[in-house]
């Protein structure tokens, strides 16, 4: 059995955590990917309270593995998802896009396992010092929102790693096991994966967006909204809006009007693909199928372990 410290931590068997992606990361994604050997995460960022209790309540049904909640620190019912989260005795919580000072105390007064995200070494000095038990650090690669310095996930893994002696998770641009051995190679001791997971069969996401993603090639993705929060997405009608607005240089105010409510959910969830928010990372241009989460993870880790013995042959 592989063990390090982040199978310790999770109590799980292999170092592959799928992230909490808004619209896209429901009890059965979640379920999946933990009964898989890796650890399944629910994405709280796009769930109304009763929402999430009904989502953990299926997950706790689904598997007796490990599994946890990301919850975004912006989000406005903060306190009562972290409530429920304890009620129901969900024992790990991946926090992002806020200051973990906030909540991590008292999650861990609870016997809560704390993981914060995050894009750069102030913040993650600030997460260490916060008491968190691990860090995700986040490459510019990545789907969603990124860091406004656009770190890549290569640059960003190695100045982490020399930043704090946590355990690190490296994230963005990673999606297959020939990436995850240099993320180890890197300094990173697993990985979290959200665009690959995306195109799997248990994914919440529209079957219509999943059908765009695998479908997405080189440069169907960029940056944009930097002017708000930077948000990487693929090249539709919406994102053409916005990139001629950024192009006139549009205000913030001009910008928010445009973004407007609901767009990520109208685009992952709901299936419009022109009007709609399609966040996806870079890696999604070597995605190429719609497969089911322990198919996903079975092939990350046998291409892991094969690059893994490949390296070690080197030189002989």
């Amino acid at each position: 059995m592989f063990q390090n410290r982040i199978t310790e931590l999770f109590n799980i068997e292999l170092p592959i955590i799928q992230a909490g992606m808004i619209w896209c990361s429901g009890w059965r994604l979640a379920a999946s990917v933990s009964n898989s050997g890796g650890l399944g995460l629910i994405g709280s960022g796009s769930m109304y309270p009763e929402v999430l209790r009904e989502h953990i309540l299926k997950c706790q049904n689904a598997t007796d593995k490990p599994f946890g909640v990301n919850v975004p620190l912006l989000y406005p019912n903060i306190e009562t998802h972290i409530n429920t989260i304890i009620e129901l005795g969900v024992k790990i919580v991946f926090t992002s896009a806020g200051n973990p000072a906030t909540w991590t105390r008292k999650l861990k007064d609870q016997g809560i396992t704390v993981v914060h995200v995050i894009a750069n070494t102030k913040f993650a000095r600030k997460a260490a010092d916060s008491g968190v038990d691990a860090i995700v650090a986040e490459g510019f690669e990545a789907g969603g929102h990124n860091g406004r310095e656009e770190t890549t996930t290569m640059c960003l893994i190695p100045l982490i790693r020399d930043a704090v002696d946590l355990p690190l998770i490296a994230a963005g641009g990673i999606g297959d096991g020939r990436s995850m051995m240099a993320a180890v190679a890197l300094g990173a001791d697993g990985v979290q994966i959200g665009s690959r997971f995306v195109a799997a069969e248990e994914s919440s996401a529209h079957e219509a967006f999943k059908s765009t993603v695998i479908n997405t090639h080189e440069g169907d993705t960029m940056l944009a909204l930097k002017k708000l929060t930077p948000v990487r997405l693929i090249k539709n009608k919406f994102y053409q809006d916005v990139a001629a607005a950024e192009e006139r240089n549009a205000g913030t105010e001009e910008l928010i009007h445009l973004l407007g409510r609901g767009r990520a959910k109208k685009g992952m969830f709901e299936g419009d693909l022109h009007e709609g928010e399609l966040e996806i990372g870079q890696v999604a241009a070597g995605i190429r199928k719609i497969q089911p989460a322990s198919e996903i993870v079975k092939e990350i880790w046998d291409q892991f372990i094969y690059t893994k013995e490949k390296i070690s042959r080197l030189g002989e």
